[in-house]
């Protein structure tokens, strides 16, 4: 994919300045990306982030009847990827190879899953180090509203971190493989500044504005006091849903959620913490599952339509 088919300023806009459920590993990998580029130094690395694919088939019209047609069901399961690094909208894949997904897309899948006559419960198979905080309360919340309809089990195989495990922690269950880590429970904000670089290279940026937060975090300028206090505020109320929700979600304390300290658990110690429900290699647990399905073909026929009813109202009452 060449430059002139990336928009990185717009990805930088994603990455800085903005709340992020990541691990800082994460943070990191795509700031290692971004910063030649953005420094005038995109020799330095090899093209990465791409912007061009977009995140699905256009084998239909309609999104949620493309994701139906595409939906990996076996044995009674519908099996959803949570991979890569999560964003708002529109996830795409890089020339990296790395992959990026949508809670919007991951939203649509779901609910596809629960419309679908052939499954019973939907697996969300999870391995991300998280992404946007932007979107994932939401995508949580329907998560959580959407196990009424039927049961949604997360399996960490091999990682749900920070917004991973904000999604995993509101289905039904969580079962991590034996060598998996969750956790990350925090949020995290980078900015960016160049103004000594532009000084010395003989660059000024004269910006002109009316609010006093308009150009609060520019690059431009050595960040201020105001724009300090500014980030405490997004990140207070960042960690407060996340924190709140987690509790919520696997009913403990907050004050134990906090008392995480945003620290990445193995499985052992996640199970101990209360943080997952069990710890099983992943194709055990697949099959565990879907055994407990076999031969409810009969039932399965008798509750369809009331199933794709409650996923309709569901989705109705979500998204107003």
């Amino acid at each position: 994919m060449s430059h002139a088919m990336i928009n990185y300023p717009h990805i930088a806009a994603m990455v800085f300045n903005t709340p992020l459920y990541a691990t800082p590993d994460l943070v990191q990998a795509v700031r290692s990306v971004l910063e030649p580029r953005l420094l005038g130094r995109a020799t330095d690395l090899p093209p990465t982030l791409g912007q061009g694919l977009p995140d699905g088939p256009a084998m239909a019209h309609d999104p949620e009847e493309r994701e139906m047609q595409n939906l990996k069901v076996v044995g009674r399961l519908a099996i959803i990827p949570v991979h890569g690094v999560l964003v708002a909208r529109r996830g795409q894949i890089n020339a990296a190879c790395e992959e990026l997904v949508s809670y919007e897309r991951l939203r649509t899948q779901i609910n596809a899953a629960l419309r679908h006559e052939l499954v019973e419960e939907v697996v969300l198979d999870f391995h991300t180090g998280g992404g946007h905080a932007m979107g994932c309360k939401e995508l949580a919340d329907f998560i959580r509203a959407s196990t009424a309809v039927k049961p949604i089990t997360a399996l960490v195989n091999f990682a749900a971190y920070s917004a991973g495990y904000y999604l995993a922690a509101a289905c039904s269950k969580i079962i991590a493989s034996p060598t998996a880590g969750v956790g990350s429970i925090g949020v995290i904000i980078e900015t960016y500044e160049v103004s000594r670089m532009e000084e010395e290279m003989g660059i000024t940026f004269n910006t002109f504005y009316r609010g006093d937060h308009k150009n609060d975090l520019t690059p431009h300028e050595p960040i201020t006091d105001q724009a300090v206090a500014e980030i405490d505020r997004r990140l207070d109320e960042a960690y407060a849903s996340f924190t709140e929700s987690v509790a919520e979600y696997r009913g403990i304390k907050v004050s134990d959620v906090m008392a995480t300290e945003a620290r990445l658990y193995t499985a052992g110690d996640a199970l101990a913490a209360n943080l997952i429900d069990d710890i099983a290699p992943a194709q055990d647990a697949l099959d565990g599952i879907a055994q407990a399905y076999a031969g409810s073909s009969t039932h399965q026929s008798l509750s369809s339509r009331s199933i794709r009813a409650q996923a309709r109202a569901l989705d109705t009452s979500c998204r107003l």
